[in-house]
């Protein structure tokens, strides 16, 4: 999806993961994917640079589909989608 699809997407749930350094924004986003259903749309906010590589590896890893990150001032959106 493009950046702009990505803005537009309408998610299940936000975790803020701002302010916490690796792996903080990995261990938040594992804790709240188990709160939402297969087929549902997580993003993580998060300002640490290593959470742009660490969380599409997980999804990979776990079977979520990893849809992009979205750059923000200060930090990024990274978005996926429940295995």
């Amino acid at each position: 999806m493009t950046p702009e699809e990505l803005k537009d997407l309408q998610v299940d749930k936000t975790v803020d993961a701002r302010g916490t350094a690796c792996p903080g924004p990995l261990l938040e986003a594992k804790k709240a994917m188990g709160t939402i259903d297969p087929g549902q749309v997580m993003e993580v906010l998060s300002s640490d640079e290593g959470t742009k590589k660490d969380l599409p590896k997980w999804c990979t890893k776990k079977g979520h589909d990893f849809m992009g990150i979205v750059e923000e001032p200060g930090y990024f959106k990274v978005f996926m989608k429940k295995g």
